[in-house]
């Protein structure tokens, strides 16, 4: 039963303990509180691998027989041998502050006192409007409607390429971006000029989906626990993506084959 008393821990910082870890490995140990905590998977695989990297590094040691000297060591070389970029430097440093504090529960008060390494401040790179028509006129095809979705709405190139056929709203020209940037939604203007392309783009992508239903194959990625709540959602045509790859793939967690996104 959980101590609610005033001398638990857990009460007196506001938060309760993470639950136990099932995994035996270390690096399922991981994955296992990623995905409890909803991560996404980008960043699992980023925190995997510096994980991987920190203990191969370190010939195989396990991390809990390692302290700060480890862990600086290892972000010394890469930055000095490896030549990695700050940003580089910081994820492989959170990867590292998560694995002690999420995984191995370790309270080691310094980690704190790692120094993270200062971004440089860049101007950004602006193209003029006839540079942009220049690129688009050497594109083809979906390519070249794809780029020109970004461009017109903003969209990053992941949520471009997650957008899925129920999120397309042509009678309020609109597109709902799903979990966007911050796990937040939002909406986003429909160009007007996009909407023959994107019309044509459904129709392609309308042929993959009655191909994959004839086959019988496994349909698309449904977001948390969608799938098991709704089991025929993923091979439903309003789940299906917009720009769906032409070949398919097997989804990275369930292992189950299905025609996902580029």
């Amino acid at each position: 039963m959980l101590d609610v008393s005033s001398n638990n821990p857990a009460m007196k910082t506001g938060r309760l303990p993470l639950p136990t870890l099932r995994s035996e490995k270390l690096l399922d140990q991981l994955r296992e509180r990623i995905r409890y905590l909803h991560y996404s998977m980008r960043t699992e695989q980023a925190y995997v691998h510096w994980a991987r990297a920190f203990i191969h590094f370190h010939d195989r040691r396990h991390p809990a027989e390692m302290g700060r000297p480890e862990v600086e060591l290892f972000l010394s070389w890469l930055t000095n041998k490896r030549k990695v970029s700050a940003s580089t430097h910081s994820q492989a440093l959170s990867a590292l502050l998560f694995l002690y504090g999420k995984v191995l529960e370790v309270d080691l008060p310094w980690m704190s006192g790692i120094d993270r390494p200062r971004g440089t401040k860049r101007l950004p790179v602006v193209l003029w409007p006839d540079e942009v028509a220049r690129i688009f006129a050497v594109m083809e095809g979906e390519h070249r409607l794809f780029a020109q979705l970004l461009y017109g709405t903003g969209l990053r190139i992941t949520e471009g390429l997650q957008l899925r056929v129920k999120d397309v709203d042509f009678a309020r020209r609109a597109i709902i971006v799903r979990e966007g940037k911050g796990g937040k939604d939002r909406v986003v203007m429909l160009p007007q000029s996009l909407t023959g392309g994107l019309r044509a783009q459904l129709a392609r992508a309308g042929a993959l989906w009655r191909a994959d239903q004839v086959a019988g194959r496994g349909g698309v990625e449904m977001p948390d626990a969608l799938g098991r709540k709704y089991p025929r959602a993923g091979h439903s045509w309003t789940w299906f993506w917009v720009f769906p790859q032409a070949t398919h793939s097997v989804d990275p967690r369930s292992g189950m084959p299905m025609c996902r996104r580029r």
